[in-house]
């Protein structure tokens, strides 16, 4: 059947379109495949589950009551948003640049680093994916990036996380950082997630902290897919003790997947530069009321039914299970987790993965594969039951088991 509207990253050939009605919880409806155990988040940002009355609630309320809006705009839920995730942020953070969802929240960070150090040049990992706007896509290490170039001048890639280069443990980027040069900011993801859950060391990361004072670049993390209690954390930074960048990204969970809204949430140090001095962006939707009171419920709901610290208790079942899996079948040789993100490593070549991917189909459970990755990558609604995270491993090993 063809449809007058694309499907992205895919061949307009090949798309594979999900017929969705409706869900409850951690579950998904399909006109046409019937109910599918969400074990994705649909694309990570499902934190609180389908079809949660008390944000439905929230935007059917704020559109009754402000639902256009200018960005010079003041009301008070744009006010109230601000403040809770400033809450949230490391001490010393003090304003938000609202976005419409990740990938420019990476392309605004990056504009307010040149803007605040008069460079151009950014660092980012290989291992990583920032988004698909030309920016946050330069910034991207992997295969997204390659597919669009010539991209922006000035973005350096380093092998951290890169294990068969043997970059695990260690950083490359202060000594990057040493060698290049007139760099304005180092863009991290705190945990990054679509490439194969890699985990940064504490250490690693206040290096490089260190290493960008030492040089003059700025911080930013990246929390797009990490963030709103992903990793049992609310967002992943906060498992580095001591780790306080100058800016930090993040969309997808921001509003559960409710509305379209990103943000940049900036460090005092940094936002004091435009006291004086004109803050060169704008977006006709900037922090649209309906986005703002998807997201600013959606907080409320992690907070009041204690969704982060439900992440970090079903953790050790995601990791436990995965182990299993891993153990069970040939074709699984490693486990990665944190919180309610998990990934499992896989020696499939790209037709097997295909077959995986049609396995799991059948099964009705929906999750992450990602052949280039050599992986398969667990990551839940928070609001999941524990029988139901066990139900869906176990339906991923079934499929496992149909592969080969």
């Amino acid at each position: 059947m063809s449809y007058p509207f694309f499907f992205t990253w895919t061949s307009q050939r090949d798309a594979a379109p999900v017929q969705l009605v409706g869900g409850e919880g951690a579950f998904f409806d399909t006109a046409d495949r019937g109910r599918y155990l969400d074990l994705g988040s649909l694309i990570y940002q499902a934190n609180a589950g389908h079809g949660h009355r008390r944000i439905i609630e929230a935007v059917r309320a704020q559109a009754e009551r402000l639902c256009l809006s200018v960005p010079g705009a003041v009301y008070p839920e744009k006010t109230a948003l601000a403040e809770a995730l400033l809450r949230h942020a490391p001490e010393g953070f003090t304003k938000v640049l609202f976005t419409l969802g990740g990938s420019d929240a990476n392309e605004n960070a990056l504009k307010i680093a040149r803007l605040v150090t008069g460079r151009h040049k950014a660092i980012s990992r290989y291992r990583s994916y920032h988004g698909a706007t030309l920016g946050a896509v330069s910034l991207t290490g992997d295969w997204r990036r390659v597919s669009v170039e010539p991209a922006i001048p000035g973005v350096v890639h380093v092998l951290d996380l890169d294990e068969r280069a043997g970059r695990t443990g260690s950083t490359d980027i202060p000594r990057v950082l040493e060698l290049e040069g007139n760099v304005g900011a180092v863009f991290l993801e705190s945990i990054v997630g679509g490439n194969g859950v890699l985990i940064p060391s504490t250490e690693s990361m206040l290096a490089i902290r260190e290493a960008c004072d030492a040089h003059g670049a700025l911080l930013v993390v990246d929390e797009v897919l990490s963030g709103f209690g992903r990793t049992g954390r609310f967002f992943g930074l906060e498992h580095f003790d001591g780790l306080v960048p100058d800016m930090i990204t993040m969309g997808k969970a921001l509003t559960a997947g409710y509305g379209t809204l990103g943000a940049v949430l900036v460090h005092e140090r940094v936002a004091r530069h435009f006291e004086e001095r004109v803050l060169v962006t704008g977006l006709t939707h900037y922090a649209h009321p309906i986005s703002i009171a998807a997201a600013l419920e959606a907080i409320r709901v992690y907070e009041d039914e204690g969704l982060v610290a439900r992440a970090a208790a079903l953790g050790p079942v995601l990791r436990e299970g995965l182990e299993q899996l891993r153990d069970a079948h040939e074709c699984a040789t490693g486990v990665r987790a944190i919180g309610l993100l998990g990934s499992l490593e896989l020696t499939l070549d790209a037709e097997a993965m295909g077959r995986l991917k049609r396995a799991l189909d059948d099964e009705r459970v929906h999750l992450h594969v990602n052949a280039r990755a050599h992986c398969a990558i667990v990551a839940p609604p928070l609001v999941i039951e524990e029988s139901d995270l066990r139900e869906g491993i176990a339906r991923l090993g079934r499929a496992l088991g149909r592969v080969l």
